[in-house]
């Protein structure tokens, strides 16, 4: 059996189409999986667990819980987008959060697994602003808010990110050489997975004498992507 690593579906009602190819995937290819991770920004964003009973949520806490309910664990990372994914929504699906970054064995290797947006450490602005929204007092008062506000809110951080990125040359927002290579040696890994620059590749580069691996996963604007690993090794592929 495999292994599959998903990330940055960025999953909304603007969005019925991919919201539906997951759904399929959920109920067909994932079925066959011993496990599924989703490495951060599921979603678009997520103003609060709260959210869950919305119409538009519905259909994708279902198509999660039937799939925990067949016997298959999903693990889900907080991404830069979804980070306020709580204990009710773990609840509800079934899914259990796990941190960033975390290690886990996989097919006899320990392996690192990060949302992805702590390596882009060029990009100050962001990581000023991800330890803003990160702050427990801040998250705190945006909680308090209606859900009406929250929304506001997220769409005009999510317009302020848009126009941000526009302006930055590409790459201050890729990941960090250094930054990757002190994390991966700190974990002790020569594997790490990761998600958030939409760069789905394989990067093989020599660290502390051994040959290691950085496999990005890609988003799921145009079609879905997923990261397949079993006992033969990890391979990219594409969903329509």
């Amino acid at each position: 059996m495999s292994t599959l690593f998903i990330s940055d579906l960025h999953l909304s009602e603007q969005r019925p189409n991919i919201v539906a190819l997951f759904l399929k995937f959920l109920g067909s290819k994932a079925r066959e999986a011993e496990a599924l991770y989703i490495l951060g920004d599921l979603f678009e964003y997520w103003i609060g667990d709260e959210v869950g009973s919305l119409p538009q949520a519905k259909p994708v806490l279902d198509g999660l819980r039937g799939l925990t309910d067949s016997g298959v664990p999903v693990y889900i990372m907080h991404g830069n987008r979804d980070f306020l994914l709580g204990e009710q929504f773990a609840e509800t699906t079934g899914c259990q959060l796990i941190n960033d970054p975390v290690v886990i064995e996989l097919n006899g290797e320990n392996v690192l697994l990060m949302h992805g947006d702590t390596l882009c450490t060029d990009d100050t602005d962001y990581i000023k602003f991800r330890a803003f929204v990160r702050d427990p007092v801040w998250q705190a008062d945006f909680l308090s808010k209606s859900i009406d506000e929250r929304i506001a809110i997220a769409n005009s951080y999510r317009d302020m990110s848009k126009t941000a990125m526009d302006e930055k040359p590409p790459e201050i927002m890729d990941t960090n050489q250094q930054a990757v290579e002190k994390v991966m040696a700190s974990h002790s890994v020569q594997k790490l997975i990761h998600g958030h620059t939409h760069r789905p590749n394989k990067h093989k580069f020599e660290l502390a004498g051994n040959q290691v691996t950085r496999i990005v996963l890609g988003d799921w604007y145009e079609q879905g992507s997923m990261l397949v690993c079993n006992e033969q090794g990890c391979n990219l592929e594409n969903l329509r």
